[in-house]
């Protein structure tokens, strides 16, 4: 039995086209080299989603392994090395499903000593407590395996990677920046769209067609208050426009009849999407309600938040602790959120997050331009040992820096705009033992 336990998952690694590239792969190799120096007392636990299996299309049980291992030599080379000198454990997540449903999986991984466990949880034992370890899926209506190991009983995910991940690995090369294959690191299904329209207009729109549009796009908000001075002028509440019809407006000149022409062709648009304003209203809220049908987005939802995404898999592990009291620790991966939570009765619930590049999403400066998605990268591993009796639980962050993908554009338009806050995840959190709660 292991004395040190290590912990990380979602890598994702593999799949169709772009997909076979690794952004992380010289650190993950790195890291495996740390641990080969260690003693035979740790066990590296790999809790779901190492490998990408969802994302190959063309070929499949077996063959998914054989593909991806001949597209990863170096780190399965590396796997067999390390596992020679710790234990590494693998578990199956949602991406890597197939992994749970063949028998022969097991016997092709120990060639690279790999130990790999078909099971939806399984435990370990620090400081006489109980930890349990997970991937996750199961508490996710999208993702959850309706019978478990049973190869051709996939969820709604599957389709959903397989047909939109798997594709746009294939295509991302075609691209400028090779940027689709990032689509599997939006973090849900109803970001992609905006994900996308963000790519496409920085990225892929013909320049001349971007910068025609860039002023009409800048100055709508301006436009909607010369629209509504306009409206004030014809019904006589005032005998100018606001805006345009001031003195200082007036004495732009050419300036001034190019903002004009621009602020009428955004009066046009305005009164048009006025017209349209009821019927839209009650085609999104339809389509909205389609969403939540299909489980594509939590009901009264507006914004991917850190809260709403850990509730389900709080409510799982509290479930788990009121059914198995010997268990203080809970771990899982799967919604690529690194957290850790210590209850009040002094257990603890933590995600292990991804190892995929990660965006925040923020909101351009003015008008109505497409929000930028800045890459990043929050690589994390935690660490569970003994020490004087009680659990105690590391926390390390690896460190990467994402390449520079904005344009000067998308740097000049959320000059100033701050990022979302990070999770402050402790670097040391003691578990006391059960008996003294």
């Amino acid at each position: 039995m292991a004395t040190d336990y290590f912990f990380i998952s979602d890598l994702h690694i593999g799949g169709d086209g772009a997909l076979q590239n690794c952004d992380f792969l010289d650190e993950l190799l790195s890291f495996l080299q740390d641990l080969e120096n260690r003693d035979q007392d740790t066990e590296l636990i790999i809790n779901g989603d190492a490998f990408g299996l969802w994302e190959f299309t063309d070929v499949e049980g077996m063959e998914k392994l054989e593909t991806l291992i001949s597209q990863q030599q170096e780190l399965f080379e590396q796997f067999k090395t390390t596992g020679s000198q710790i234990t590494i454990t693998l578990m199956a997540g949602n991406h890597d499903y197939e992994l749970a449903c063949y028998p022969e999986f097991i016997d092709r991984l120990k060639d690279f000593n790999i130990h790999l466990v078909p099971e939806l949880a399984i435990t370990r034992v620090v400081a006489e407590q109980n930890i349990w370890i997970e991937h996750g899926m199961q508490h996710d209506p999208n993702n959850r395996m309706p019978d478990f190991g049973n190869p051709y009983a996939q969820p709604f995910g599957y389709h959903i990677t397989s047909r939109i991940v798997g594709t746009a690995g294939r295509v991302s090369d075609f691209g400028k920046d090779n940027w689709l294959k990032d689509i599997q690191s939006v973090a849900s299904l109803k970001d992609i769209p905006s994900w996308m329209a963000s790519n496409y207009f920085y990225k892929e729109m013909a320049s001349f067609i971007r910068y025609l549009l860039l002023p009409f796009l800048l100055l709508f908000s301006l436009s909607v208050l010369v629209f509504a001075a306009g409206l004030l002028e014809n019904a006589g509440v005032v005998n100018f426009n606001l805006i345009t019809g001031n003195r200082f407006f007036l004495s732009l000149g050419t300036l001034g009849e190019l903002l004009t022409f621009i602020f009428t062709v955004n009066g046009i648009v305005v009164s048009f999407l006025l017209l349209m304003a009821v019927p839209l209203y009650f085609i999104i809220r339809d389509f909205r309600r389609t969403l939540r049908q299909y489980n594509l987005m939590e009901p009264d939802a507006t914004n991917n938040q850190m809260g709403e995404d850990k509730a389900p898999y709080v409510r799982a592990a509290k479930k788990v602790f009121m059914e198995h009291p010997e268990v203080s620790i809970f771990i899982f991966g799967h919604t690529h959120r690194t957290f850790l939570d210590k209850l009040p009765n002094g257990k603890v619930i933590f995600n292990t997050g991804t190892w995929l590049k990660l965006f925040d999403r923020i909101p351009v400066l003015l008008g109505y331009l497409p929000a930028v998605y800045y890459p990043k990268f929050c690589m994390s591993c935690f660490k569970i040992t003994e020490e004087k009796g009680k659990p105690v639980i590391y926390y390390q962050e690896i460190s990467k820096t994402a390449k520079k993908e904005l344009s000067w554009l998308q740097r000049l338009l959320t000059f100033a705009r701050s990022r979302p806050k990070k999770e402050i995840i402790p670097k040391r959190t003691v578990v006391e033992p059960s008996e003294n709660l």
